[in-house]
């Protein structure tokens, strides 16, 4: 079964890694398996570095790291079965590369509602969906009655 569950998390698409990361986590409370969030930064073209302080690599890094660790912790995953990393460069590059290293045998990509620019060149789920080694479940946070997001719905005892 599934027991080592890599989350590629979007910082900037909160409600969606959200969604996700509660998902993983209650796949791996079934299966006692492990959750591995990934963020990838993009990278700072060589000529805009010269204007950065010589240090916003490891910032970027630590707020990424800071953001994935409350995540987890909002999503209820145990400590000892949750890890992060952080990595620079193409996003689905970087996730299938983590996938890849870490051994993954599920992962489980938020989406959000595509846009024109989607169906144009494709999101990182689509790729990852068509190039990953291992099964991929791509969700979206669903809605209640409200229009309100469910971040955490309730799960079947």
């Amino acid at each position: 079964m599934f027991r080592k569950i890599l989350v590629p998390i979007d910082t900037a698409e909160t409600t969606v890694a959200e969604f996700a990361v509660f998902l993983a986590a209650q796949f791996a409370a079934l299966t006692d398996g492990a959750v591995r969030m990934i963020h990838v930064l993009p990278e700072i073209p060589h000529s805009f570095q010269i204007f950065l302080p010589p240090n916003i690599s490891a910032e970027r890094e630590n707020a990424a790291d800071s953001q994935l660790q409350e995540m987890a912790k909002k999503a209820n995953v145990p400590t000892g079965r949750f890890s992060h990393t952080t990595r620079t460069g193409v996003v689905y590059h970087e996730v299938l590369a983590e996938a890849e290293d870490w051994g993954a045998d599920l992962i489980i990509v938020g989406s959000h509602s595509p846009s024109m620019g989607t169906y144009l060149v494709g999101s990182n789920a689509q790729k990852i969906v068509r190039h990953a080694n291992c099964s991929v479940f791509v969700v979206r946070p669903q809605k209640d009655q409200h229009g309100n997001y469910w971040l955490f719905p309730p799960i079947p005892s």
